[in-house]
This record gives structure tokens, C-alpha cells and sequence, in this order.
């Protein structure tokens, strides 16, 4: 996806925070063009008139370590609205002729801040009480603020948690309004694209879609494309674009690595090859991965054998396709982020993704990736601009690896067969109770942990499976589901009863951070 020129945009520079992309997201939830830029990279001439607001990121930086990081000072000159979140705050403060400093207390989690005086920022985000909670992650503080900067709002150990200088449309809050876990953050944010840079509603998903058809169209021309497909919602937005834009040059194949979901494969050749008409390759090649994944337990292993062998396997029946210059992915945006920073900033690497870092140089194939900066609620939304159905569109995240990062330690077959059983009772029990459509994404684990157990009068010794239950707006973070006794009951009882190979069941409720959503 091409950034376009034309549109009113929020420029935000990243300074390497895990949540920068969460910033962009809230822009474009609110209609708002949003485009992200590098520290690094952004410069003063790379302004132009189409941005109508700056952000600027947190980040793992410390503001007094000037030989880590770099931003051209010019840009604050510019008569453009400028919001600083954390790290932005204080580098906002420091350049502006303020002082940061370590904190005495460190805050980290959430936090109260108190309402001290009126600001545009803060139209309508406060409560009567003028009290709100917030997310705070620091360890260093604006200690002293700069001239013609006044206080908006603090917390106990933050006295600068909002400020603003009203004459040059200056504005830092040392808390994350980009993080659900603030309430009502996106008003905050709201008003600073509205209020204060007063930019207009521009951007929506049918603008998407018309934009991404155009930009694959000229990407691909006339030559064929090859789309990996896996059924999952990314997958299956990115073949019905790309039906749209290029049709019958479009050749779908489906490799069922054995692990997928419990009857994956079927739906999945239903739903693409006869209601949707696509041209569809179906490739078993289940005995292949099972081999490779033999005697292998290291997470980031599995990652890169699974995403290696399916990369050989699109080669191979490339080569029986002629002509085939393209291969499309399902890549998202968190994928990116989690993987290596987008832009080149400091932003830590937490995992590999296994359709992510391009293709071997031997394969001649480019890649079409038309999703790649697009968040999972904005697939969704293109996904039903596209018409595909309301079962597609909102079925539960599953990892590209599959089940094989969810069954830590060895792979075998067994064990396969054990865990999609399990995960099927989950997921259709959730469905069942008017659950799976509350819950951004669940599954169920086998853990390699055997232990003791008693049915009937005898002595059993079997897996431990784990369940997972999440609800989140974007997957960057999230909160486990709270189910009531009396279900979370219900399904140990069915799944330890149901399948033999499972005589104990465990519910996860670690949210996101500290942990990842899937286990490995």
C-alpha cells in the first residue's frame, strides 16, 4: 500500500515504541490518515502541506542520551500542531527549553492523573471528578517545564502528565492515550486531530479497498499471481482482493500442513473453490512438515522450518504454473511490529513471523503484501466492503505456524490429533453459549507436562491442556476473558471426559504484556 500524497494526514514519528502502530491505528479508527516515519529519517524538508498534526512516539530512549537517537529540531518550527506521548513529551519539553530527569518513582501500569486546568486536549476526557486512569511507562519525568508551558493535569508522581503551550499548539502527556487501557484515550487523541489540527474525516475502509485494488492492479499488471491461502480471515481477504483486481490471473494454493484446525481443510476448498469459484490448488503436504518438525521443540525453529517449507512448496507448484511473477501474503501490520521495526527504529524484537523478511533470492517471485499496513479490525471492515461472508470475516486469529505454537516442546501426531480435538470442544462450546463473538481470539494448548490423574479407579498419566481466551481491539494488547464457574467447569469436564490423552485442564489469565497472545 502506496502512501497517497494528496490526503490531510497525522504525521507521527516513530522514536520506537511498541505501541507507535497503535497511535496510527486510533488516526485511522477516527478517520484520519495516518502515516509513520522514522526518527531516523524524517527531515525538515520532508514536510509538506498535507500534514496536518505531528505525533511523536514513547520509546526505550532516555532524552539525555543524545548519541541514541536523532530528530531534525526544524520540524517544531513549522506552524503544525505537535503531541508528544511519554518519550515525545519529554524530548517535546527538553527541545523547547525544559529539563528530564530520572524519576524517584518509576510508574509503570495504571496510574490517576487530577485535572488542574482547561485545554482543548482534554475536551470531555475527563469525568466529573476530574479524576481519569491512565497507563503510564516511564522511569524518567519532565522535571522542569519549558517557558510559556503550563500544567493541564498530573498524577501523584508526575506533575507534568498533560501540558500544553497554547500559542505554538504544543501538547505532552506522559501517559499512553493510545492504549485501551486508558480511559477514554481516544478522545484525547480526538481532540488533538479535530480541535486543535482541525483535519477532516478522510479516511474510511471503502476508500481502502477501492485504493488497494487500484495499487495491485499496478503492481501486477497482467502477470499471474500466486496467493497463499490458509482460510484465516488475512488470507482470505487478501484472495477476494486480489479476485477483485486481477480475477482468473489469480491461482490460490492451500497447503494443508496437518496443522490446522479440525476439519480447516474441507471448509476452507468449500468455501474458495466452489461458492467462491477461485482457481484453487490444494496441496497436501502434511508428511512433509511433520518431518521436518521431528525432534525439533525451539519455538523460533519451528517458525522459520514451517515458514521455510512453505515458501518451497509455493516454488514447486510455481514452477508448474507459468508465468507466475507474484506471490500475495496475508501479512498485517502486527506481524511487522512484532517482528522488526517498520521504520528502523530501536523497536524490540519480540517473535518471527513465519510470512515475514521476503523470499529467498532464488526464487524469482515478488512479493504482493496489500494488507501489510493494515490492523486486524481494518482487515475485517475491507473484508466485508469485498462481500465475503460474515463467518470468515470473524473468525478467531490463527497463527501461521498453526498448531505448532501451540503445542510447545516435540510435534508428533498424536499429539496433533489430541490438541485439534480439544481446541474443536473449545471453540464449539464458546460458539454454543453466545461466547465466540465476545472474545477477540481463543484456543486451546498442549503443554509437555504429563500428570497424574484418576478415572475410575485407575491411575492415568496424560497431557496438561492449557486454555486461552482473549479480548483486546487490535492485538497489541489484551486482557483474558473472565468466564463464569460454571462454563469454564463445563469444558474441562468435556474435554478430560472426551478425549483420551488429557487428564487435566488449566485457564490462562496472563494478559498482554507481559505475555504474547499465542505461546510461542
Amino acid at each position: 500500500m502506496s502512501l497517497d500524497k494528496n490526503l490531510n494526514k497525522v504525521l507521527i514519528i516513530d522514536f520506537g515504541s511498541q505501541f507507535t502502530q497503535l497511535i496510527a491505528r486510533r488516526t485511522r479508527e477516527l478517520g484520519v490518515f495516518s502515516e509513520i516515519a522514522s526518527h531516523k529519517k524524517i527531515k525538515f524538508k520532508d514536510i509538506d502541506n498535507t500534514i496536518g498534526g505531528i505525533i511523536l512516539s514513547g520509546g526505550p530512549l532516555n532524552v539525555y542520551q543524545i548519541n541514541k537517537y536523532s530528530f531534525d529540531k526544524k520540524i517544531l518550527n513549522l506552524d503544525i500542531p505537535v503531541l508528544g506521548i511519554c518519550f515525545g513529551h519529554q524530548i517535546l519539553s527538553k527541545l523547547n527549553g525544559g529539563r528530564v530527569k530520572q524519576s524517584k518513582h518509576r510508574e509503570f501500569g495504571l496510574a490517576n492523573i487530577y485535572k488542574k486546568n482547561d485545554s482543548l486536549l482534554i475536551k470531555n476526557f475527563f469525568s466529573k471528578k476530574k479524576i481519569k486512569k491512565v497507563w503510564m511507562s516511564h522511569a524518567d519525568q519532565v522535571s522542569e517545564l519549558p517557558k510559556n508551558f503550563k500544567i493541564v493535569a498530573s498524577s501523584v508522581n508526575s506533575k507534568f502528565a498533560i501540558v500544553e503551550n497554547k500559542l505554538k499548539k504544543f501538547y505532552g502527556v506522559q501517559f499512553h492515550p493510545e492504549v485501551t487501557h486508558t480511559e477514554n484515550g481516544k478522545k484525547l487523541i480526538s481532540n488533538f486531530i479535530f480541535l486543535i489540527c482541525k483535519i477532516k474525516k478522510n479516511w474510511s475502509a471503502k476508500d481502502q479497498k477501492i485504493k488497494l485494488i487500484n495499487d495491485v492492479k499496478v503492481q501486477v499488471g497482467s502477470d499471474k499471481v500466486i496467493c497463499a491461502l490458509s482460510g484465516g480471515v488475512d488470507s482470505s481477504v487478501v484472495a477476494q482482493l486480489l479476485n477483485k483486481a486481477i480475477g482468473k490471473k489469480l491461482y490460490c494454493i492451500f497447503v494443508n500442513t496437518g496443522l490446522l484446525r479440525k476439519n480447516e481443510e474441507v471448509q476452507v476448498v468449500q468455501t474458495f473453490k466452489k461458492r467462491l469459484k477461485m482457481n484453487l490448488i490444494y496441496v497436501n503436504a502434511e508428511k512433509e512438515f511433520l518431518k521436518k518438525l521431528s525432534n525439533v521443540t525451539d519455538p523460533e525453529k519451528k517458525r522459520k522450518i514451517i515458514g521455510n517449507l512453505f515458501i518451497k512448496i509455493f516454488e514447486r507448484y510455481a514452477k508448474k504454473i507459468k508465468d507466475v511473477k507474484f506471490l500475495a501474503q496475508g501479512t498485517l501490520y502486527p506481524d511487522l511490529i512484532e517482528s522488526k521495526s517498520v521504520t528502523g527504529s530501536q523497536t524490540s524484537k519480540i517473535k518471527s513471523h513465519h510470512n515475514v523478511g521476503g523470499l529467498p533470492k532464488r526464487m524469482k517471485l515478488k512479493l504482493v503484501e496489500p494488507l501489510k499496513y493494515l490492523f486486524k479490525d481494518e482487515v475485517r471492515k475491507l473484508g466485508l466492503e469485498l462481500n465475503l461472508s460474515k463467518d470468515i470475516i470473524s473468525r478467531h486469529p490463527f497463527p501461521g505456524p498453526g498448531l505448532a505454537i501451540r503445542m510447545p516442546g516435540l510435534i508428533t501426531k498424536e499429539k496433533i490429533k489430541i490438541l485439534k480435538e480439544a481446541d474443536y470442544y473449545f471453540i464449539q462450546a464458546l460458539r454454543d453459549h453466545g461466547l465466540y463473538h465476545k472474545i477477540w481470539q481463543a484456543y486451546a494448548a498442549l503443554l509437555p507436562v504429563k500428570t497424574v490423574g484418576v478415572m475410575g479407579d485407575n491411575r492415568t498419566y496424560e497431557y496438561l491442556c492449557l486454555l486461552r481466551a482473549i479480548t483486546s481491539e487490535d492485538g497489541m494488547t489484551a486482557d483474558f476473558y473472565e468466564f463464569n464457574k460454571t462454563f469454564i467447569q463445563s469444558i474441562s469436564n468435556k474435554i478430560v471426559n472426551s478425549i483420551r490423552g488429557i487428564n487435566r485442564v488449566v485457564y490462562d489469565v496472563t494478559s498482554k504484556p507481559p505475555s504474547t497472545i499465542e505461546l510461542e
